[in-house]
């Protein structure tokens, strides 16, 4: 996927502003920067929801479009299941919007994540909840997919067992990873580059082992160096 002077406004207010960068297969990119600097709505274009005012989001090649959704697994922050749904049927549900869709590898991820697929929703911790929303997005076989904050408010052993998933069930030399964090120190061991982003723009964008090998920094240091701000 690749972005090249992507702009988006909403009303008069600029919301980001000439975003160029490459998303190379498969590597996993995380977007850092505070609330408001623009890391859902890029995504959300990303993903073919929203429409950019100026630039271009091509697929290989391929304008990013609603149309190409099917080729495109994106995970909004906000949990959007039914509290009476089971994740039996959520998985159901998805195996019938999308054609990329595996329900073996969903119950295959669920059982790795010891997620219940028979309890309703309501039910379930927040962790559990999210593990559902993980094993939904994994469970598609597709060549980019995009995760808007996806350990936000859990506990470090559902972190933890989230990232483990990422890594045991993507193809890593065809897929890509986009993910939007505020995890920074506890995401980076998985990421392959970093994007800082402040104020609708790309601060800086870096490869993760060149800022520790390079720099002996790690990324929250990298981050607070540029960004001038205390970080997570």
């Amino acid at each position: 996927m690749k972005l090249h002077e992507v702009s988006f406004q909403y009303k008069s207010t600029t919301i980001l502003n000439k975003i160029t960068f490459t998303v190379p297969p498969g590597q996993i990119i995380g977007i850092i920067g505070e609330n408001g600097c623009g890391k859902t709505t890029l995504l959300r274009m990303m993903a073919g929801i929203l429409v950019p005012s100026a630039g271009a989001i091509t697929l290989e090649e391929q304008p990013v479009t609603r149309r190409l959704a099917n080729q495109i697994a994106y995970q909004p922050d906000i949990d959007l299941f039914y509290d009476s749904h089971t994740a039996q049927k959520v998985f159901t549900f998805y195996d019938e919007q999308f054609d990329d869709f595996s329900l073996e590898k969903a119950y295959e991820i669920a059982a790795f994540l010891e997620v219940p697929t028979k309890v309703k929703l309501k039910k379930l911790s927040k962790g559990n909840r999210a593990r559902v929303k993980m094993a939904c997005v994994l469970a598609r076989e597709t060549r980019i997919y995009l995760l808007d904050e996806p350990f936000s408010g859990l506990d470090p052993l559902a972190r933890e067992s989230l990232m483990k998933a990422l890594i045991r069930f993507i193809d890593n030399e065809n897929s890509s990873i986009v993910l939007s964090t505020h995890e920074v120190s506890e995401v980076e061991p998985i990421l392959d580059q970093v994007i800082l982003m402040k104020d609708g723009r790309i601060r800086a964008m870096e490869n993760v082992e060149l800022i520790r090998d390079e720099r002996g920094e790690d990324a929250v240091q990298w981050m607070k160096s540029l960004y001038g701000k205390q970080v997570q």
